[in-house]
């Protein structure tokens, strides 16, 4: 199974749901499953968080019922699918949205709601209403970056020791077999 590692809490954010796009700075072609990776590094040596992230990432963990500093580290800490990999634009006032492709589910679907339409591959818009704006400051969503779209997260119940690794990795699963998931 495909892994990548992140620092902590952003790993969490998306254990617990809180964070459905990790954005980066390399766009891959991969889509399927994925490991999700705490890295190593401390979350309490961060550097002094700003506002509002501080304050969108505290409730969320109170949600979960989670403390920054207690996060788990060096371990898997959810599963999830890589869906699709978007390039960030800008509107003129600065507001990032993306452009991307309908998955084969997205065009079936289409298919069904629009029976007459013929493009049904026609590039769609994907802009953040504000019931979503938590989701625009747990990233970077700088123009020219990429976000990329992560659907069915599961969150171990048991973080899994792992060494970690720069950009995509190869994770041995076998450790799942025994491992009950949240969803």
């Amino acid at each position: 199974m495909k892994a990548i590692t992140l620092w902590q809490p952003w790993a969490s954010l998306i254990a617990i749901g809180a964070k459905k796009y990790e954005t980066r700075s390399w766009a891959t072609s991969y889509t399927g499953p994925i490991a999700i990776h705490a890295a190593k590094k401390d979350p309490c040596k961060m550097p002094i968080l700003v506002e509002p992230f501080e304050t969108a990432l505290n409730e969320e963990l109170e949600k979960a019922g989670l403390a920054l500093c207690l996060l788990p580290t060096g371990s898997i800490v959810a599963t999830a699918r890589l869906v699709r990999c978007n390039k960030i634009e800008a509107e003129p006032d600065g507001t990032p949205f993306f452009r991307y492709w309908p998955t084969a589910a997205e065009i079936l679907q289409l298919h069904r709601d629009f029976p007459g339409q013929r493009d049904y591959r026609a590039q769609r818009v994907r802009r953040f209403p504000e019931a979503e704006r938590k989701e625009l400051l747990f990233g970077d969503w700088t123009p020219g970056r990429y976000a990329w779209e992560l659907t069915d997260v599961k969150l171990l119940q048991k973080p899994i020791r792992a060494k970690g690794a720069q950009r995509l990795w190869n994770w041995d699963e076998k450790d799942l077999d025994d491992q009950p998931l949240f969803v």
